[in-house]
């Protein structure tokens, strides 16, 4: 990965203002004392409660004296000199000697004129035992597009027009309202050459594109995986470099808050990736920043992860905590994000993850916690709830660590919600099962309403499901090609049906036929096909299903919101459960048929107040590619006692093969 001083003026794009024109700064110009901080900026910096550090530390175009030129400011503890580089004093490292700080902060400062918006730069640092360094600015808001790694002074001002939105979020983000999330990888979803990895559309070209379309399917959020910058496209974004910096592949700050805006105007919430786990070695980001292990823990039982290659941050050091408190409020702030999805926490939480004994070393009271980590993601969420409180933090967590999303006051972490990964491994598992062995397995569908209310989980059918030689979706079901495009659409409609939060990756919607490739974009043409535009409907049907039944939403973290009816007939492979509303009468039942055998007038009993029933979705519909033959147009209910004070009541439905139907 370059470390080059290269820059050039086209090297990003951005219709909002345009990068402007290299040119040199009289250099006989010194750099002018100047301070944004006070002293308790420092000590809640040094402290680890600082929330804010985007408005001191960084790149700030502001005027001095009636000058015009741009503030500088980075922590570099243990440098010995600091100078400001970059195109403007043709890379001189003695031009412009930042000064530090006398307050022992390690934070070094300056004012230099006639640098302005636009201009590249890096900070020339002498380290420890004299190594020199060039480092992009850990706070920087643009960066140059890779291989070029150099930051770009701009800011993230925006002339916003969602206040609606902002007013009314509360409610659209509660977690007693639908989530259905679409997870999406913005340089793969669509590209203008489909096959060119070099191929990209804008921050502006994205939202004509995307935000029709996920208001189209129904989705009541998007979720954006990584945009902080970062270097290398195999990492996805999950090895970062700029945690205040939307990615230059495709634009500018001011594009990606456009993005932003347009899902806001569409009714769509918008969450990110957010990577506070770990970071890569690149020579021009955060490790060894100013020759030591600034960021980093410096003993690598805890500093390094094993996994990723990459480097774990020190979540002890006051310093580092601030900077990452104050990327997450940053995104919250300044971009209006309704929520942050936290990568990896399992690997923050444990010492001993992806490691062997003798590999890592024991808490103080002899624990496997990282009590540090843990002390930092209950200091985000505690934070963030209290600044954005009409927001949700998702953890990505896959063990059994207890009260993920419980409140602080509960011994709990604090999140608003929790992949549920435990969910998604048996239910595809179950699904990848011949339907003739299905019976002696149907405990891996019915275990997830043991442990459900333990958390407030997400049913996430990610990207990573799609990858590495997992399949695609499609092709992890079972039987002929029809009886892989029904038990999809029927594992959908138990995904769509069941309590919890719902995600589903780009291309799962309409039954991809190929793994997931960040190189080229999603096989668009298969939305031509009737089997695969009929995945597309179903599955913009089953929005529409959950968001227009409060049953499937209002209580869906509630124990009351949830009833087994049936699971007793483990032969026919047919499973029934009960979705409940607040109100009287909003009952629904959902029945799973698990095998290729149609069954006419199956009886279902239950207890209700309800005398009138019909059809609300079928998963065999034409239209999804389903035969149509085994509907419900008439549900016959009957009382099954005398007595005036029973509510046992019998439903006659058919049942289509490999199908659901949902009635209300």
């Amino acid at each position: 990965m370059s470390n080059s001083n290269k820059s050039s003026t086209n090297s990003i794009t951005s219709s909002a203002k345009p990068y402007e024109e290299v040119h040199f700064v009289d250099t006989t110009l010194s750099v002018w004392n100047y301070s944004l901080f006070s002293e308790q900026d420092i000590h809640l910096f040094q402290s680890g409660q600082h929330t804010n550090m985007y408005e001191l530390l960084g790149n700030k175009q502001i005027s001095v004296l009636d000058k015009q030129g741009t503030y500088f400011a980075v922590w570099a503890p243990n440098a010995t000199y600091v100078s400001v580089i970059g195109y403007f004093n043709k890379w001189d490292t003695q031009a412009h000697p930042l000064k530090v700080r006398l307050d022992s902060s390690g934070i070094w400062e300056g004012f230099i004129p006639n640098v302005l918006a636009g201009e590249a730069y890096k900070y020339h640092i002498h380290g420890f035992e004299g190594l020199k360094l060039d480092k992009g600015d850990p706070y920087a808001h643009l960066w140059e597009k890779r291989p070029y790694t150099a930051s770009i002074a701009w800011g993230t001002f925006y002339e916003w027009n969602d206040a609606d939105w902002m007013k009314k979020r509360h409610a659209h983000n509660a977690l007693h309202a639908p989530w259905s999330v679409y997870e999406v990888h913005l340089a793969s979803w669509m590209r203008p050459d489909p096959s060119d990895e070099e191929s990209y559309y804008t921050y502006r070209e994205i939202a004509e594109r995307l935000v029709p379309y996920v208001q189209q399917m129904g989705f009541t959020h998007v979720e954006l995986m990584p945009v902080m910058e970062h270097p290398f496209d195999g990492s996805w974004g999950y090895q970062g470099t700029g945690y205040f910096a939307p990615t230059s592949r495709f634009g500018s700050p001011q594009d990606f808050a456009y993005l932003v805006e347009q899902f806001h105007l569409a009714g769509i919430g918008v969450v990110l990736d957010w990577v506070p786990s770990h970071f890569p070695y690149d020579a021009h980001g955060l490790f060894l920043f100013d020759g030591t292990h600034t960021y980093e823990y410096a003993d690598m039982r805890k500093g390094f992860h094993p996994d990723w290659n990459s480097y774990i941050f020190n979540y002890k050091r006051g310093e580092v905590k601030s900077f990452l408190l104050s990327s997450a409020h940053f995104w919250m702030d300044r971009f209006h994000i309704d929520g942050l999805r936290v990568d990896a926490v399992s690997s923050m939480l444990r010492l001993d993850y992806s490691r062997n004994e003798g590999e890592w070393e024991p808490n103080e009271f002899g624990g496997n916690g990282n009590l540090e980590a843990i002390s930092f993601i209950k200091d985000l969420n505690i934070t963030l709830y209290k600044d954005f409180p009409d927001t949700q933090t998702i953890a990505e967590e896959a063990t059994d660590w207890p009260g993920i999303s419980k409140p602080i006051y509960m011994d709990g972490l604090g999140f608003g919600m929790k992949w549920m990964m435990g969910w998604m491994h048996d239910t595809l598992r179950y699904f990848k099962r011949d339907p003739i062995h299905r019976s002696f397995h149907q405990d891996e569908l019915s275990f997830s309403m043991m442990y459900f209310y333990d958390e407030n989980f997400m049913l996430p059918l990610s990207h990573d499901e799609v990858v590495h030689g997992k399949s695609p979706m499609l092709y992890k079901m079972t039987g002929d090609e029809w009886q892989k495009f029904a038990n999809l659409r029927l594992l959908y409609t138990y995904m769509f049906t069941h309590p919890g939060g719902k995600l589903l990756f780009m291309g799962n919607e309409f039954a991809a036929n190929q793994e997931w490739n960040y190189k080229s974009a999603l096989p668009w043409n298969l939305i031509d096909f009737v089997s695969h535009g009929g995945m597309k409907y179903c599955v913009q049907q089953l929005n529409e299903l959950y968001k227009s039944n409060p049953a499937f939403y209002e209580m869906q973290f509630e124990p009351g919101g949830f009833e087994w009816v049936d699971l007793s007939n483990r032969e026919a492979g047919v499973i029934v459960y009960k979705r409940i509303g607040k109100k009287k009468n909003q009952d629904i039942l959902v029945i799973l048929n698990m095998t290729p055998v149609v069954r006419m007038d199956w009886k279902v009993q239950t207890h209700s107040s309800k005398a009138k029933w019909k059809e609300l979705f079928n998963s065999d519909q034409k239209e999804f590619w389903g035969t149509g033959d085994v509907l419900n147009p008439a549900i016959t209910c009957k009382k099954l006692s005398k007595q005036s004070d029973s509510n046992t009541i019998e439903l006659n439905v058919h049942l289509p093969a490999l199908a659901a139907v949902v009635i209300g």
